[in-house]
């Protein structure tokens, strides 16, 4: 085995190592709101794999509606999105005093300078930029529960 492959195996068993010891056994509810599909059936497959629940929303309003029925652990939201964009569907879970503690992480092709600084400012924990990472999503979003 080489040396890069031994350092692959160690580095993936320390994000499943960090994982466990962030949230256990817990499968998580998770809500993507995401209006591409492939997109979206990358992000449920990532997630499924690893044991948790998605519901999909495919725009901003129905986001919200899901979000107010199912009370997710965790929100994975695009921003360019269809009725609604993210930036207001953020805001809008924001003002739900049953939604305000949900981390809703960002997930967007926008990396632009001051994109991240409004998606934050929007009502967002946090961002991932696309294309995602297979390798490292998982880690990523998980990165973002309290």
């Amino acid at each position: 085995m080489t040396q890069e492959s031994q350092s692959s195996i160690a580095n993936r068993q320390s994000r499943t190592a960090n994982r466990q010891s962030r949230i256990g056994n817990r499968q998580l509810n998770i809500l993507v709101i995401e209006d591409n599909e492939q997109n979206l059936y990358l992000t449920t497959f990532i997630l499924e794999k690893h044991g948790h629940r998605v519901t999909a929303a495919r725009d901003g309003a129905q986001g919200i509606r899901l979000a107010e029925e199912i009370r997710p652990d965790l929100i994975l939201l695009d921003i360019q999105l269809p009725v609604m964009d993210g930036y207001a569907v953020a805001a809008e879970l924001r003002r739900n005093p049953a939604l305000a503690q949900v981390p809703i992480v960002a997930v967007t092709s926008y990396a632009m300078a001051g994109d991240r600084e409004r998606i934050l400012a929007a009502g967002c924990n946090g961002y991932i930029e696309k294309p995602i990472n297979p390798e490292t999503f998982l880690d990523e979003v998980l990165a973002h529960l309290p």
